[in-house]
C-alpha cells in the first residue's frame, strides 16, 4: 500500500505556480512502514499520519530553515524532532540537508542541532544517520 499524505510545502517553481499539494508518502506491507515526508515544515497532520498510517521509519527532513521565514515550509532540527515524537515511529531518519546550501545555516548545523534535540528528547538512540551508498537494514 502506498498512501500520499499531506505536507505543509508550496509547489511554486515560477510566479503563477503555486500551491499544488505537494505532500509525502506512507509505503507499507503487511508488516513494515516507512514516511517519506518530502519537503514540508512542522504541522499538526504529523499526528493523524501517526493514528491512521503507524510508520514505522520516518524519514524528515531538517535543512533550510534559515532565515526563520524559510520555516514556513521547511522544518528546523526541533521542529523534526517534534514531528517524530507526533508519528510514534520508532526510527528517524534525517534527509534533505548536508549536500549542497540550500539556505544560510552553515552545512554541519541541521545535523549537529538535531543530535542535540534528539537526545535531550530522549530519542537519541531512535535517530539513524545514513551514509550515502551504505545499506542499513531495519
Amino acid at each position: 500500500m502506498i498512501a500520499h499524505v499531506p505536507a505543509r510545502h508550496w509547489g511554486a517553481r515560477i510566479l503563477r505556480d503555486s500551491y499544488r499539494g505537494y505532500g509525502g508518502y506512507v509505503i507499507r506491507n503487511d508488516r513494515h512502514s516507512v514516511y517519506h515526508a518530502g519537503d514540508t515544515a512542522y504541522f499538526p497532520g504529523f499526528r493523524e499520519i501517526a493514528e491512521r498510517l503507524r510508520p514505522d521509519i520516518a524519514l524528515l527532513p531538517i535543512g533550510a530553515y534559515s532565515p526563520a521565514s524559510f520555516r514556513n515550509v521547511h522544518t528546523n532540527p526541533a521542529d523534526a524532532t517534534r514531528a517524530f515524537l507526533d508519528l510514534k515511529a520508532r526510527w528517524m531518519i534525517p534527509m534533505h540537508y548536508g549536500t549542497f546550501r540550500l539556505s544560510h545555516e552553515p552545512m554541519e548545523e541541521p545535523l549537529q542541532l538535531l543530535r542535540t534535540e534528539t537526545k535531550a528528547a530522549g530519542i537519541g538512540d531512535r535517530l539513524v544517520v545514513l551514509e550515502e551508498g551504505v545499506t542499513r537494514f531495519f
